[in-house]
């Protein structure tokens, strides 16, 4: 089958990969100019919200959450009253609750593909992963869906924007096979980028549903020369409630040959961009690429959407406020995100 990083795995490796990345691939963010750093903004003061958003109250909260079992099998029969949400650790009543694909009508979902065209990547590797995310796409030929497409080595390029038609989607990734892109990979900024694609272009709501907006990047596992840092990105998707989930292509293997068995964390892993946006990371093998990406698919849409109104006090006092889903005894789960930052009553005017 295929590997799911596990986070209290390989702690020490992780910690001598890191050391032996800050000499081979030494971070470029620090050393860029002014000028090529990105705005903090995820959401544009004046960027009017699609019409759809304001008929949700913008004060509602929501969370996605897997629940899985002790073996890692996902659990899909649990009931509202299984779950426990806390705010800054006082429990808060639920407002709305949806479970994917139990309720009869599929989640709406909106998701970037950010593919790393860096030189590293094979040409027989471009054309599995184009059949693999074709694979990916009908898995989910049920689900209203819309689908943009990224690049990125040493620039970040939108080679689709967002469709819903199949084709259109096949034939974006097919031209990735004609864009070499140099040495460099600017994951966390086509990820930065893809965040504000999702913001921008894919409404909260769909059909009176709560969209899944998600992040599907492809790579070899090694950013290099971003101009925005990790902490950002994870904050930002946060903000934007949208999950990124992370493919490491055998080409990292094979710069890893010691871990073939037991793959060490990549830089992505490490930096906790998958884990802390309640996405995932994977290892890809060469035999296994369709195989892999239809169990994402059924991943990315398979979750309970947890949603509650905050305590009227901490609604737009600015600060960050935790959230904590707690569920049955012996059911592991994994929260899109770990907190939410209200908005500043000032900033309202």
């Amino acid at each position: 089958m295929f590997q799911f990083y596990q986070s209290s795995t390989s702690r020490i490796l992780s910690l001598f990969l890191l050391a032996t990345l800050a000499i081979v691939f030494p971070c470029r963010a620090q050393q860029s100019d002014r000028k090529a750093v990105r705005p903090r903004q995820v959401f544009p003061k004046n960027e009017q919200t699609p019409d759809e958003v304001l008929k949700i109250d913008t004060d509602l909260v929501s969370v996605d959450v897997r629940a899985n079992d002790s073996e890692g099998r996902p659990l899909r029969n649990l009931r509202q009253e299984d779950f426990k949400v806390y705010v800054d650790g006082i429990e808060q009543p639920l407002a709305f609750f949806q479970v994917e694909r139990r309720s009869g009508e599929p989640r709406p979902l909106a998701m970037v593909f950010a593919l790393d065209i860096s030189g590293s990547m094979t040409a027989e590797e471009m054309n599995r992963l184009r059949r693999a995310l074709n694979a990916f796409s009908q898995q989910l030929s049920d689900h209203p869906a819309l689908y943009a497409v990224m690049s990125f080595g040493m620039n970040v390029k939108t080679v689709q924007k967002f469709t819903s038609e199949a084709d259109k989607l096949d034939r974006a990734i097919e031209r990735l096979a004609r864009e070499p892109n140099g040495l460099s990979t600017h994951t966390y900024d086509a990820v930065d980028d893809a965040i504000r694609m999702l913001v921008r272009h894919a409404p909260r709501t769909r059909e009176g549903r709560l969209i899944k907006r998600a992040v599907l990047v492809v790579t070899d596992g090694f950013p290099v020369g971003d101009t925005v840092s990790a902490p950002t990105v994870i904050e930002r998707a946060n903000a934007a409630e949208a999950s990124i989930y992370v493919v490491t292509l055998p080409s990292y293997s094979r710069v890893m040959p010691v871990a073939a068995q037991n793959p060490l964390p990549t830089p992505l892993d490490v930096s906790g961009l998958a884990e802390l946006t309640g996405g995932r990371s994977v290892y890809a093998e060469e035999k296994n690429y369709e195989a892999l990406f239809r169990a994402l698919a059924e991943e990315v849409t398979s979750a309970y959407v947890l949603a509650f109104y905050p305590p009227e006090e901490k609604r737009h006092d600015g600060r960050f406020h935790t959230i904590k889903v707690q569920g049955p005894n012996g059911v592991m789960l994994n929260q899109s995100r770990p907190g939410f930052r209200a908005e500043d009553k000032d900033s309202r005017h």
